[in-house]
This record gives structure tokens, sequence and C-alpha cells, in this order.
């Protein structure tokens, strides 16, 4: 019984043409960019010209992309520094109530202890932020608007470009966590989400882990966070970590504008999964079936708890997840299916199959076959 990997959103696996790539900058390019040396002057050139071709994909200034170890630090970066850096005009900050936990522990952090006021929106049954609502909650000490631009547990695509004018409109800066957003959905610009921060990562469309951006539109300068040298112009202090960024700068090319996620292919092999699942007794879907990300189902099983579900397919080989990666192994439930409005107990039996370019019909078929076995089973614990 060979692995079915269901976890595209959690990671994917690194490009087998990208591995070649990436393996000259452990061997030939290895040396320090900040140092004058002909090796370090060699690293630098290819830190410059990664710079140089993420930002004509983006069709942004080079100096608009700072580089950081992944979406969390993106996220924390675009939060933390230019939240400290506006607060002499503010402290209101507009989020979501389904953010991605590395924007919500960012904003919990900066209300406890740094007196920001937080207002958190809700979302309708499919998980989506209404416009008319956050324009709702502005107020004149509003500097910061942060709403994701494709939620990663259930799939739901924002209308950020929408909120984004809204913010652009008043003055307010917009943040948004696109990290499961690249990849999926169609790309034109950085500029089609209207935004003054967007966060990037590698590792969500089979670029390597520990590696991500920051697009920070001109001019707007946030505090740094790390501190201990003036890399990234004084943005980001560390070391870069050369062959990630080669590995980003590739993928940003590769399988942006084209999206590396074939969404026509993934489309059909998700509606399968979607009426598969409705012909369970006791389930439920809990994506929405329209205006989501091509590659993710996530849905709910009456009288079972997800750590039952997942361990079930594990054993017949599917990979799957709870809903995000970063908080697997939680026993609470979802705070993105809780804003749902699911009952408690519901809220507990969140699944999320999440779908890329290497699934085949064959693997939906075979998940099609276990999973009314596996779903009774989980039930049968209860």
């Amino acid at each position: 019984m060979g692995i079915i990997y269901l976890d595209y959103n959690a990671t994917t696996p690194l490009d087998n043409d990208l591995f070649k790539v990436i393996s000259n900058f452990f061997n030939d390019i290895w040396g320090n960019p900040s140092s004058v040396h002909q090796l370090g002057r060699r690293a630098r050139a290819s830190l410059d010209d990664s710079r140089d071709r993420i930002a004509t994909v983006f069709k942004c200034k080079p100096s608009e992309v700072v580089f950081t170890s992944g979406g969390t630090e993106s996220n924390n970066l675009a939060l933390f520094g230019s939240i400290r850096h506006l607060q002499k005009k503010g402290k209101h900050i507009v989020t979501s109530r389904i953010e991605h936990h590395a924007v919500l522990h960012a904003l919990e952090y900066l209300e406890k202890h740094e007196n920001f006021e937080i207002t958190r929106v809700g979302v309708d049954g499919e998980g989506r932020v209404d416009p008319d609502q956050i324009q709702r909650e502005l107020r004149p000490d509003t500097i910061l608007v942060s709403v994701m631009a494709a939620n990663n547990e259930i799939g739901t695509v924002q209308p950020v470009a929408e909120i984004g004018a809204i913010c652009r409109e008043r003055g307010i800066i917009f943040h948004t966590d696109a990290v499961q957003w690249f990849g999926k959905e169609p790309f034109e610009s950085i500029h089609q989400f209207n935004a003054d921060l967007v966060s990037v990562c590698a590792h969500k469309l089979h670029g390597p882990k520990g590696v991500g951006a920051l697009y920070i539109r001109s001019p707007l300068l946030p505090d740094p966070i790390l501190f201990g040298g003036g890399h990234e112009n004084e943005r980001r202090a560390g070391t870069e970590n050369l062959p990630g960024i080669i590995g980003l700068a590739e993928v940003i090319e590769r399988f942006v504008h084209k999206p590396v996620f074939p969404s026509e292919r993934l489309w059909t092999l998700t509606r399968r999964l979607e009426d598969a699942l409705l012909e369970i007794e006791g389930v439920q879907l809990a994506s929405p079936r329209r205006g989501r990300l091509a590659n993710t189902v996530s849905f709910l099983v009456k009288r079972a708890d997800s750590i039952a579900l997942l361990a079930n397919l594990d054993l017949e080989g599917v990979c799957a997840s709870s809903g995000s990666a970063c908080t697997a192994g939680s026993l609470q439930p979802s705070h993105v299916i809780e804003s749902l409005g699911v009952e408690l107990s519901l809220a507990n039996s969140l699944v999320r199959l999440s779908l890329g370019r290497e699934t085949t019909e064959g693997n939906i078929e075979r998940v099609e076959s276990i999973l009314p076995e596996v779903i009774g089973r989980a039930q049968a614990l209860q």
C-alpha cells in the first residue's frame, strides 16, 4: 500500500529540478553575501539577482522585496514592524477571526502587552469576510487591517482587492497573508491585492522550507523585529539563506503566473470527493463549494473527532490534516470552524484534504473507497 499525500496546504515536496538548482548554492556559491571578498561578491550578485527576478514577476521595485525565513516571520514583520512604526497615528487594528495563528497570536501579543486595540470581524457560513463589515469597523485611529487572501483550513478565497481599496481610500495600511494563495490562484501582479504588505512563502508551492518574503509597498518602512546587522537594507537582520532565496525566486518565476496547482484538474477531483463525502451519513462539508481554492476539501463528521479520523486515514496510507499544520495535535477545536458558527461537538471533527499537482484520479478513487469505513470506525469509538 503506497502513501497518498493529501496535505499540500501544510507543505509540498521540493520540485526535483529546483533541487538541482539549489544544490549549486550549497557547494559552489556558498559565501556570505555581506562579505567583500570574491566569494561574498558572487553570493551578493546571486542574492541581488533573485530579488530582481521576484520583483519582475511581482511588477514592483526590487527594494520592495524583503527576504524572511517564511510565512510566519513575514506576517510578524508586517504586523509588529508596521504597527509599532505607525502607533503615533493610532492604536486600533482590524482583522478577521479566521486568520492564521501567525497573525492572530501576533495581534494578541500587541493587545495584551502593548495596549493596542484589536477588532476581529466575523465571517459568514462559508468563511468569507464582508468588506462592508471591515469598512464599518474602521475608525480615525485605525492604522492597519490584516485579512488573509485564502484560508488555509477551508480554502475560502477572500475579497482582498476590495478590502484593500477601502483601506487605501481611507489611508490605512492593508496587509494580506497570501501564503496559501500563491501558486493556486491566477496572478497578474502584486498590485492586484491592493495591499501595502503581502506575505509569501516558498514551501507551499514546491520550494524549500525556511524561506519567504514580504512585499512592502514604498514608502512604508516597518520597524525591524530582528536586530544584529544591516541586512535587507536594515529591515531584517541575519545572514540571508541564499540557497532558500534562490529556490524562492525559482518558484515565483516558474509556478506563480502559471499556477503550479492545476485548478481545472483539481476542481474535478475535489468535486468527486465532495460528492462521495455527502453520501456518507453524518458528514457535512466545511469548505464552500465555490469561491475557494480548487485543491481544498474540508469536512466535519458527527459522532467522531479529528484525532480518530486522521489516525484511521493514516492507517490506510492517507496523509491528511485537521487544519493548520501549525496547530496539529491540538485538542482545541479549529478557530476557523468555530467562527463558522458550528456547534462545539462538531467543530472537533474537522478533516482537511488538500490536493496537489501529483494527486491522481487513482488516489481519489482509493480515498473514496475507504472513506465510509474510515469514518465508520472513528464514529464507533465515540
